[in-house]
């Protein structure tokens, strides 16, 4: 391959990006120029019928599990789906990533692979006992604490754990969870003879052979000293049981790929006569879903990503290597050995969209009415700044802080625990800010670290303890911006509330982008016949591939994406191994930004620059009535920003007269009574009612009419993009409405959820609006949709100190 140039075969150069989450396994394909084609998807509970809820089982201990031959099956499923799309022939590579979890071999398994017959599926070839364990333990399993304290206490506790093999004991750990493994279910443990995370074995599936695990999974798995680039013995002598079995697990679990995202091998003969692949298609070495998640969007040195999911991370880019139990420490998964060592440290919660489900469940009847109620409540519940609300969900234990809480829900109100808060409403708003707050704590004590090399290391300032907050014993000064990243890049379904990416600028002083819809390949570009033709393409409006270039969309498939991009970098590498290339967030943010300035990709009829408009001073290139969206001034506590114009919903008269019918049962969606609309102007950081259409007395008329009379608010607020009246009238609403009927949804313990629906009521979409974006970050493909707000900001500066004293308190037991 290394004769033909580039530009020979750019045309048909195809990249395939691989995703296997909790709940689905995700492909998405881009060209050349990294313009997304397409993407597929299988859903493991309603395409395959395994019984399943979100991808597993559950069982009595808080047991996590899946079967393992579901993702075979879904593997067949989804190729099946891509050969009827795409020309496979021109897929090149093919990157991808995996939910952290561990899949268990037996030693026939490595002959299966290699003599797989092309007339036949996968999972007509790979039967129950190609697994020694059918049913692995996922990274939602908390069953495993008696293993955790034990491994953590054998390797010197949870400091000198963290320095040998980079990263803390939790209960969803892999050692962990081997050790598990070997005490429960001896005769799975014999009978095995290769441990290799789910991202190595879809790797493996498309080699036809074992193949190594990639260093950043390596970490992962609690077993790997970065420092000495081995197995940690000490650590495998642990969890084998011993120094002569822990020889034998190091066997089992084979070599590791120490080089970021390079080639590890060809795709089998299988799959090019199955489904037409190059016999040269080149398979680069896969990694976790979160690290495939940072790598769609590229994000800059000084830009930190922010994941919502099952499992909420932070993710900091860091250039030097000190591990921490405070955070988890990987290597960045695609860098050029001749590049300096860069690392990715990441802040995790376990308790995340199963939180935010269940509080919808509880308060709400829906998603917007989550995000009104996120919108309107004032910051920590209430006005005074000496009653706030808290509220910590611990709903699974998580490391290295939450050992000694037990599982529950924690209300404090006026400094007392309460069962419940006495406004119902402000349930959905103090979970989204304990979310926030503790990552913000987090990153607070990160920066204290010198983890950035060649920035100046964070000096504390000398101010009374009682305005600093503390947790886990480090200070520091709440009131400092410069212990917030400068920018945020949001993904993630929750990344879809104004309220919540709004929250997020106020609680870190920092503007907020997502990911943009990905321009899918012009109709006067090259394309596969097949993709053309395609009876499946277009037909929904809302899927990742239909929204236009400018549309944000965070919850993307981001993982698949980051899995082509890494595809599309390693391919260029192995193709022209003699020149020098950059780092890569400089090659995929070049060819974003070549592709930006293409042509086709806009039309006829662009404007200056040849982006598509003329309207100064927005990066986007896109007019007003284009883009959809006014501009505003940024002002207001914990609110994005108002728009006049709500996006437009069509509806049928059946459904009108359903969802806008007077006093029924969750009719979230009644218009806003004539009158009670807001000006722009209302918005201000002025204390008392606006005069303009209503006072503090009728408020509290209509909510007593309601049955709920409440406290006058004494500040007029912005409404987020999702409102569609006052907050005296949303809150109305939802006080007659959501509160007093709870929804009978069933939440799966990975956040999905299973709907039981209450009311015919059919709820708005809840998603972001863009604001005026630079030219430098559209071109990356992200979006602007909260601005910083310093005065939010001093609001939350105030409650940190209590947050993390109420949050020491439950760490101790209190």
């Amino acid at each position: 391959m290394n004769h033909l140039t580039l530009a020979s075969i750019s045309n048909a150069a195809y990249f395939l990006g691989l995703e296997l989450s909790t709940d689905q396994l995700r492909a998405a394909v881009v060209d050349v120029n990294l313009t997304v084609l397409g993407y597929e998807t299988v859903d493991f509970d309603t395409e395959l019928h395994y019984g399943t809820r979100g991808g597993l089982f559950s069982t009595p201990g808080d047991a996590y599990t899946t079967p393992v031959d579901m993702w075979v099956k879904a593997m067949d499923m989804l190729f099946n789906k891509l050969g009827e799309r795409f020309d496979l022939g021109k897929v090149k590579a093919i990157g991808g990533s995996a939910q952290p979890a561990t899949v268990w071999l037996t030693p026939d398994s490595a002959k299966k692979l290699a003599t797989l017959e092309s007339d036949n599926s996968l999972a007509a070839q790979i039967p129950p006992t190609f697994f020694s364990l059918l049913h692995t333990p996922v990274a939602q399993d908390t069953s495993t604490l008696p293993q955790t304290v034990a491994l953590q206490a054998a390797l010197g506790g949870p400091d000198a754990m963290a320095s040998r093999v980079g990263i803390a004991a939790h209960p969803s750990l892999p050692a962990v969870q081997c050790m598990k493994v070997r005490e429960g279910n001896p005769d799975a443990w014999v009978k095995t003879g290769r441990v290799m995370m789910a991202s190595t074995f879809l790797s493996s599936l498309l080699a036809g052979k074992w193949c190594n695990i990639s260093e950043a999974e390596a970490i992962g798995t609690g077993l790997w000293n970065a420092q000495h680039g081995q197995w940690d013995a000490a650590a495998l002598e642990v969890v084998a049981g011993g120094a002569e079995h822990g020889q034998r697990f190091r066997g089992v679990l084979g070599d590791v790929e120490t080089a970021g995202g390079r080639s590890i091998a060809t795709v089998s003969q299988y799959w090019v006569e199955r489904y037409g692949f190059e016999k040269d298609a080149l398979i680069v070495s896969f990694t976790s879903e979160s690290l495939a998640q940072y790598l769609s969007v590229c994000p800059a040195q000084d830009e930190t990503v922010l994941s919502f999911g099952p499992q909420d991370s932070l993710m900091i880019p860091v250039t030097q290597y000190i591990p921490s139990r405070l955070y988890r420490l990987y290597p960045h998964p695609a860098q050029d050995p001749s590049e300096k060592k860069k690392y990715i440290a990441i802040l995790t919660s376990r308790n995340g969209d199963a939180a935010r489900t269940l509080v919808r469940d509880m308060y709400t009847k829906s998603w917007t009415a989550f995000d009104r109620l996120v919108s309107v409540i004032p910051p920590g519940g209430s006005i005074g700044l000496d009653d706030k609300l808290f509220s910590f969900f611990v709903l699974h234990n998580e490391s290295p802080t939450s050992h000694s809480i037990r599982k529950g829900i924690y209300r404090i109100e006026t400094g007392h625990k309460v069962t419940e808060f006495r406004d119902l409403r402000a349930n959905p708003r103090c979970l989204v800010e304990s979310q926030v707050l503790s990552f913000r704590v987090q990153y607070a004590r990160l920066m204290s670290l010198p983890l950035f090399g060649g920035k100046e290391m964070v000096k504390q300032k000398n101010m009374s303890m009682s305005l600093l907050a503390y947790r886990m014993g480090v200070c520091f000064d709440p009131y400092d911006k410069d212990l917030c990243p400068s920018r945020i890049i949001a993904i993630g379904s929750a990344a879809n509330f104004p309220s919540i990416v709004a929250l997020i600028g106020d609680v870190f002083n920092a503007p907020v982008f997502v990911p943009t819809g990905a321009p899918i390949q012009s109709a006067n570009s090259p394309n596969p016949m097949k993709l053309e033709h395609s009876p499946t393409r277009g037909t929904n409006p809302s899927s990742p591939e239909n929204l236009g270039p400018h549309t944000p969309s965070p919850s993307r498939c981001n993982a698949a994406l980051g899995g082509a991009y890494t595809a599309r970098w390693a391919w260029r590498r192995h193709a022209k191994p003699d020149e020098k290339f950059g780092s890569f967030e400089e090659e995929i943010t070049g060819l974003l930004k070549k592709k930006w300035m293409s042509p086709a990709m806009f039309g006829a009829g662009g404007g200056s620059n040849g982006l598509g408009g003329s309207t100064p001073g927005f990066g986007l290139g896109l007019s007003n009535s284009t883009v959809g969206y006014p501009q505003p001034k940024r002002s207001g506590l914990a609110s994005s920003v108002y728009s006049t114009h709500e996006p437009e919903h069509t509806l049928s008269p059946q459904q009108e007269t359903i969802m806008f019918r007077p006093g029924m049962n969750g009719g979230l969606l009644t218009p806003p009574i004539p009158g009670m609309l807001p000006q722009t102007g209302l918005t201000g950081l002025g204390l008392g009612m606006s005069q303009h259409n209503h006072s503090a007395g009728n408020l509290n008329n209509q909510l007593s009419a309601a049955g709920m009379p409440i406290m006058p608010i004494g500040r007029a607020r912005t409404p987020t993009t999702s409102s569609q009246a006052t907050n005296s009238t949303i809150l109305s609403q939802l006080s007659t409405n959501s509160i007093n009927t709870v929804s009978t949804a069933q939440t799966s313990p990975g956040g999905s959820k299973v709907t039981t629906p209450t009311s015919s009521t059919k709820p708005l979409n809840v998603s972001v609006n863009p604001l005026p974006t630079g030219e430098e970050d559209s071109q990356k493909g992200l979006c602007k949709v909260a601005e910083a707000d310093w005065d939010a900001f001093m609001v939350y500066a105030s409650i940190v100190p209590e947050f993390c004293r109420l949050e020491g308190m439950l760490v101790k037991g209190c």
